[in-house]
């Protein structure tokens, strides 16, 4: 079970990250994306971060569990303590919205990723927090 009640159905852990772990519950290819690298920029080594990659169907059920919100949303952060969080990246809006937004799934899925670690870093939705955004997915070639 992770710290949401989610039954660990998850597939293993992509490797050993240390201080970072990501799983999927959904069968797709994920990007190639540098999601320990970011992580480490934006959280550093002391930050533990679970990273989900799930369906419309989790995070609908996360969200209204927890936040009490009917709609499946594209990620979802929780700060468990003041070093250890978990992000929940909806892999299938995340296409979605790339296909809408005419990007490619790659960038849009690094942009979420990027935006619920910020989060867990404690911004809030600002003009700040995009220009933080902007410059992580620019020095990681990812916009």
């Amino acid at each position: 079970m992770t710290s949401r009640g989610i039954k660990n159905t998850a597939k293993p852990p992509r490797s050993d990250l240390g201080g970072f772990d990501i799983r999927t519950t959904v069968s797709s290819t994920i990007p190639n994306i540098p999601f320990k690298e970011i992580w480490r920029t934006i959280l550093g080594d002391h930050y533990e971060l679970s990273l989900v990659m799930c369906s419309d169907k989790l995070a609908r059920r996360i969200n209204i569990e927890h936040r009490h919100k009917d709609y499946a949303p594209n990620v979802l952060s929780f700060p468990l303590d003041k070093h250890t969080g978990e992000i929940f990246l909806n892999i299938r809006k995340a296409e979605r919205e790339a296909r809408e937004m005419k990007i490619s799934p790659r960038s849009r899925i690094a942009h979420l990723y990027v935006h619920g670690c910020f989060h867990l870093a404690g911004y809030q939705h600002s003009a700040d927090m995009e220009r933080r955004e902007d410059v992580i997915l620019s020095r990681f070639k990812l916009i």
